[in-house]
């Protein structure tokens, strides 16, 4: 056990529902953007000039567009509610204070959010919706760590001083792939809030070549056969460029994260637990891969894009706690280890030196 801490199962518990309640929230975020009615309520906090919790149901039940907007809206208010909670709670029964700050930094951020999401509307800002966004994964993050820190894995969690070296050994990848995969979902978000449709819409070619052309000319022949098939604003020779880069994104993560699952295999066996989460985060990557490939045959349909998001948040959330864990288990072996030495020379001092003199003749 932890020093100063206790194992609450029920708070572990509400940490769990809180951040599957916050994925759940992403995913109405993303099928409001992609289904591009994030505009569909026009004013904020309330809902055409209704308190937001007593605005009439056949005002937005069965509403195209409305009902997707105001769902999110009260998704987002509850999750506010649970994230309050659980920091009242963290601040009641949690003896490390760290953790409670973790949960006042949850719940102030949660209110940022909250704040960014309603000037988005106000501002009509979609720079502010790309910021929302963001946060929300960071959030998201947030909320998994308490989780894992609230677990009664974190308490009894035991490791050698061979399971220390290969933790260390993989702290670095595991950096390298969050960062990758933030850096993919910052790149998705961006290409989404243009509401621009597919900058590229064939799959392994683009625009029938390997890298597309990105002149005037070329980018005007893509918009020409755009508007042919769906009404959405022109593209810029820079969202085909985006749209490349997050491809390419997607192939460097993927090795990226094949080469982690396979150093943490000869570091720490195929039969360790931190191997297996390992190679689940290589299987979310490459359903989140074949997602994106689905994203763009599909032509950008708001399920599959959703989806897409989700997939995202999770790999983003998993690859987090993964890299919490390498922290953890490093940290509790090299404690152990130290303990250890302690002891050991403790033992020494406490021997008679004229024992020692008799033992050497």
């Amino acid at each position: 056990m932890v020093p100063g801490s206790h194992n609450n199962s029920w708070l572990h518990r509400f940490a769990i529902f809180t951040a599957l309640a916050t994925l759940f929230l992403i995913g109405m975020g993303g099928l409001v953007t992609s289904r591009e009615v994030g505009m569909a309520v026009p004013d904020w906090p309330t809902t055409y000039g209704y308190n937001m919790f007593l605005v009439p149901f056949d005002r937005w039940i069965g509403v195209s567009g409305v009902f997707e907007e105001h769902f999110h809206r009260l998704v987002a208010t509850f999750v506010g509610l649970l994230t309050t909670i659980l920091m009242v709670w963290l601040w009641l029964k949690e003896r490390r204070k760290w953790v409670c700050y973790l949960g006042v930094s949850a719940f102030l951020l949660v209110c940022l959010q909250g704040l960014l999401g309603g000037l988005r509307v106000t501002e009509i800002n979609q720079n502010l919706g790309l910021v929302h966004g963001t946060l929300a994964q960071l959030f998201l993050v947030l909320i998994c760590g308490i989780v894992l820190v609230t677990s009664g894995w974190w308490n009894r969690v035991k490791a050698s001083e061979s399971d220390r070296v290969g933790f260390m050994a993989l702290k670095g990848a595991l950096v390298a792939v969050i960062c990758l995969v933030f850096v993919q979902l910052l790149l998705g978000a961006t290409m989404r809030h243009q509401h621009a449709g597919l900058a590229v819409w064939d799959f392994p070619l683009a625009h029938g070549q390997v890298w597309p052309a990105m002149n005037e000319d070329a980018v005007a022949g893509y918009n020409e056969k755009r508007v042919k098939t769906v009404a959405v604003a022109d593209i810029a020779p820079w969202h085909v460029g985006l749209h490349m880069v997050h491809r390419l994104g997607a192939v460097a993560t993927l090795a990226l994260v094949i080469a982690f699952a396979v150093k943490a295999r000869r570091q720490l066996g195929q039969a360790h637990g931190f191997t297996k989460m390992g190679f689940v985060l290589l299987a979310m990557i490459l359903a989140q891969a074949g997602m994106g490939v689905w994203t763009v045959w599909s032509n950008k349909a708001a399920d599959v894009a959703t989806g897409h998001v989700v997939l995202g948040a999770a790999c983003l959330a998993l690859a987090s706690m993964l890299l919490l864990a390498a922290k953890r288990c490093a940290f509790v072996a090299e404690s152990a280890n130290a303990a250890e030495r302690l002891a050991k020379r403790s033992d020494d001092e406490a021997i008679d030196p004229g024992q020692t003199a008799a033992v050497a003749v």
